[in-house]
């Protein structure tokens, strides 16, 4: 059993993404029950494979017995290993959250066929991120792509719809580049197993057909990312989407898209290939990264809607991702793939509390935020502690992933990227402010004219959310400082998967 862990890591949420919706028609809560212990089954299976590659080393499994290339390979390594973990968890813990967050967002009816769309988009990530066949990936993509689309149009409102269009637009232009890139490299090597074809490549590094492919592979997975300017289906999507759904996906979908760029960029392809091609990758990268970080930050600072200003926020955030990668050296990976986990755990801690505040308010206007600290004093203490780890603050996790990106600039030669971080983490700072304020040292809409009717007995009753979406929240949250002052755990992952990507 446990040699096939690698495939009941696919196998199992698959077959449950069969069984929810048949059983969903007993009673939509068992579909729930459902989903909540296969998504800990696909937790507790990642964290066994962390262990293995740690102690044993990289795994490879043959499916169906058909050794590689010829048959599919299940590769796991030191990189996807740390991506399976993110996923897993945060999966875990937006179906936990989902129970009491869907029931005013989705038709009681639909609740069913929302948690097996649910299965299949983790299905897909994790198939995205386990597999060492690169047209897999490709498959893996779009079982995530159309899960997504569904997962966005599924709620009540009207803008969804729209949404999910823009999304299922730009996600068919993204594969379709991708898909193209994968049959340039395969009419060049004649293999579509990763290690097999990295091994083949170098002879052609020289030829018009792999730049191509390279360029389609890049292009496809960066409007996957929605890195800038090619990220407008992002905030719509995660404006309308259920607030469930915009926390699990801003929390796993940008961060495979980036494993998957990662793994093109420094496994299929490598460090020899840059030096080769006919354009330098890395300023063009860069360029884009620093652009993203800027511009995501600047509109974020614009918006009155608290989902719209965290979408644009992730703009942003994104351009850290890419800027570690655009960087190529090994504390530049470093930062990139711990900004992987940290911005899933901020990202999602602070999509899991506006989340409860749809579900006590129905609102998402910034200005409905003012006296929350009162009303809901646990989860406006976990929108603090995530606020600040975005805007970097030393003992949160924000703060690792900048330190090392800000450390490998400076040590290539770059120092000019330092202010870049610096002002982001400044305009950051100044958007959640706005709303830190509102919270905890403004009163109420509605009550200033009564202010001074109040006595101190007659404080605003808490209204928390259900320990149902409070839980995760917290949890989430908390381990925003966690790794933030213990950060050495996913530092040393990290740093190891780094320095094999840039060997």
């Amino acid at each position: 059993m446990i040699k096939h862990l690698p495939a009941l890591l696919i196998v199992i949420p698959l077959l449950a993404a069969i069984i929810t919706p048949i059983i969903g028609r007993i009673h939509w809560v068992l579909s729930w029950y459902t989903v909540t212990i296969t998504t800990f089954i696909s937790f507790v299976i990642s964290l066994s494979l962390l262990q293995t590659v740690l102690l044993q080393g990289d795994i490879s499994y043959w499916m169906g017995g058909w050794q590689p290339p010829w048959g599919i390979e299940y590769a796991i390594d030191n990189l996807n290993v740390f991506v399976m973990i993110i996923v897993s968890f945060m999966a875990f813990a937006g179906a936990i959250y989902s129970k009491n967050s869907i029931n005013d967002e989705i038709d009681e009816a639909r609740k069913p066929f929302f948690y097996s769309v649910y299965l299949l988009f983790v299905t897909g990530l994790m198939g995205m991120v386990v597999t060492g066949d690169i047209f897999n990936i490709y498959v893996f993509l779009e079982i995530t792509a159309l899960a997504g689309y569904a997962l966005i149009a599924i709620g009540k409102k009207r803008q969804a719809l729209l949404g999910a269009y823009n999304y299922l637009v730009m996600g068919t232009i993204g594969a379709t580049f991708f898909l193209l890139g994968i049959g340039y490299l395969y009419l060049m090597t004649g293999t579509l197993n990763i290690a097999d074809m990295a091994a083949r490549l170098p002879e052609f590094y020289q030829t018009k057909a792999i730049f191509t492919a390279f360029t389609f592979l890049v292009i496809g997975l960066c409007i996957k990312l929605a890195l800038f300017p090619m990220h407008f289906w992002m905030p719509n999507v995660y404006t309308h989407a259920p607030s469930a759904v915009s926390a699990v996906m801003a929390a796993t979908g940008a961060k495979v898209a980036a494993y998957a760029i990662i793994r093109v960029m420094f496994t299929v392809f490598e460090p020899e290939f840059y030096t080769l091609a006919p354009f330098n990758i890395q300023p063009i990268l860069l360029i884009l990264a620093v652009a993203a970080i800027l511009a995501g930050s600047i509109m974020a600072l614009a918006q009155t809607d608290i989902k719209k200003m965290l979408a644009y926020s992730s703009v942003g955030q994104v351009g850290y991702i890419v800027l570690g990668i655009s960087l190529m050296s090994v504390n530049g990976m470093i930062g990139s793939l711990i900004h992987l986990l940290n911005h899933a755990m901020m990202k999602g801690a602070l999509f899991f509390v506006v989340g409860a505040v749809v579900y006590r308010t129905g609102l998402t206007s910034i200005e409905n935020f003012r006296g929350l600290g009162k009303k809901m004093p646990l989860s406006m203490a976990a929108f603090t502690i995530a606020a600040l780890s975005m805007t970097g603050v030393p003992l949160t996790v924000g703060f690792v992933s900048k330190w090392y990106l800000a450390v490998a600039s400076i040590e290539i030669g770059m120092w000019w990227l330092v202010p870049v971080i610096l002002l982001s983490s400044l305009l950051t700072a100044i958007y959640f402010w706005r709303i830190i304020d509102a919270v905890w040292f403004k009163p109420a809409l509605g009550e200033e004219s009564h202010g001074h009717e109040h006595d101190d007995h007659q404080k605003p009753k808490s209204n928390d959310a259900p320990a149902s979406m409070l839980i995760p929240t917290l949890t989430v949250a908390m381990l925003c400082l966690v790794f933030g002052v213990f950060a050495y755990a996913p530092v040393s992952l990290a740093e190891k998967a780094a320095v094999i990507l840039l060997k």
